[in-house]
């Protein structure tokens, strides 16, 4: 039998909230993240909106001797880390660090990085440094923070797969947690507001061009013409059930299923693979579609994209068969970071019974879903599915299970503070 894998902490940094409490009070009420950047001049550019992170001051939660080493995605990182491990009660000092490891989700954080080191190679008057280098160096820096600053010396990875990423890096750690290492810190946090990555965004033809924060990221409505991206995410400690019952540990709640495929290649005749991935994600889960509670879409909010997305919902639970949402309306797509907050907007969802809405978001009916917009919904949440999908073909999905509804039953007496 599989061991069951739950979350006992949550790390929050999103463009309307950070920390988790934060973060869900924003969303309840739909205060929107999205506005016009203000880390650079985007006059030049045709897409000018974008889910900034304000109000953060990595000098305020970082020693200062990690300030020079790293950019703003790693310290967004490391600070999620650090609430996560706090929500969840844990003190790395004094738990053996080959229990515990780090997988996490990157892909288009690095572009801060690759300029950084690009000016430096323009200020070492042509020494040769490869990009190539700079990136693979990037991508392992992220979890490698996270690693050297709480001394976690079990598996440790960084998964790439776009906007899927994050879901997949949260998988991989529960694989790493059957295989018997007790405590896995995971998610993903993106950060690429910087020039050059705002010209490799924009380059992808899948930006809104909108200057109106209210019209610019509109998933499944009928004026759907790109999304904004933003900057943010979410960090999850996750552990084997038996050892976060055995410290008394609040639980959140369980991974229970995870389903992946990738499209097939473009004019080939044959479907999307996103259904696919729901159904995998549902039989790993050892559950049917009609338990499940609600969905969070991944919402690309492209017309194409919108109509595959909702016909594999129709396809499995039937028009209109299960209450859908998008709370990233309201923070942009964060790419690797995008899935890890919906996982936690989901936990938070089952905890207090509140499904949150999709703001500024009139559904189209060709779509036949039931779309939560405007304002939020009261339900009973016990199991609730989360799909992202990455530019390319990735299609994820996984399957989460309320805290209660975890076997066996947890204590969840301890109460801490969520940051």
């Amino acid at each position: 039998m599989n061991t069951p894998v739950v979350v006992t902490g949550l790390g929050v940094v999103s463009p309307n909230g950070l920390g988790a409490a934060d973060y869900w009070a924003a969303t309840l009420v739909g205060k929107s993240g999205l506005s016009r950047i203000t880390r650079f001049d985007p006059s030049q550019y045709p897409a000018r909106l974008a889910g900034e992170i304000h109000g953060f001051a990595a000098e305020e939660h970082l020693p200062s001797r990690l300030l020079p080493q790293t950019d703003r995605m790693t310290r967004l990182a490391l600070v999620a880390a650090d609430w996560a491990l706090a929500d969840a009660g844990v003190s790395t000092a004094e738990r053996p660090a080959f229990e515990m490891g780090v997988i996490t989700a990157s892909a288009s954080g690095g572009f801060e990085f690759g300029q950084n080191e690009l000016r430096k190679l323009w200020s070492r008057g042509g020494q040769y440094v490869s990009a190539y280098q700079s990136f693979a160096w990037f991508y392992a820096v992220n979890s490698g923070q996270i690693s050297i600053r709480h001394g976690l010396k079990g598996p440790s990875g960084v998964v790439v797969s776009d906007q899927a990423g994050g879901l997949d890096a949260v998988a991989q750690a529960r694989r790493q947690i059957r295989k018997g290492t007790p405590l896995i810190v995971s998610g993903g946090v993106d950060a690429s507001l910087c020039p050059w990555g705002w010209v490799a965004q924009t380059a992808g033809g899948r930006l809104s061009t909108s200057d109106e924060p209210s019209r610019a990221y509109l998933p499944f409505d009928s004026a759907a013409r790109g999304h904004v991206p933003g900057e943010g995410g979410a960090i999850l400690i996750m552990e084997d059930l038996a050892a976060a019952r055995a410290r008394g540990a609040r639980v959140y709640g369980e991974v229970a299923g995870y389903g992946a495929t990738f499209d097939p290649r473009p004019g080939s005749g044959r479907a999307p693979g996103l259904r696919k991935a729901i159904e995998l994600a549902l039989a790993d889960a050892d559950t049917g579609p009609a338990a499940v509670d609600l969905v969070f879409a991944d919402a690309a909010a492209l017309p194409e994209l919108d109509r595959s997305e909702a016909a594999a919902l129709c396809a499995v639970f039937g028009a209109r068969g299960v209450p859908v949402t998008a709370p990233k309306t309201m923070t942009g797509r964060l790419y690797s970071g995008a899935a890890p907050l919906d996982l936690a907007t989901a936990f938070l969802a089952m905890r207090e019974g509140i499904i949150p809405p999709t703001v500024n978001v009139e559904a189209a009916a060709e779509h036949r879903l039931d779309l939560v917009t405007r304002q939020t919904r009261d339900a009973e949440l016990r199991t609730v599915l989360v799909l992202a999908r990455g530019h390319g073909g990735f299609n994820s999905a996984m399957v989460l299970r309320s805290a209660r509804d975890t076997d066996p039953p947890v204590a969840n007496e301890r109460k801490t503070h969520v940051r």
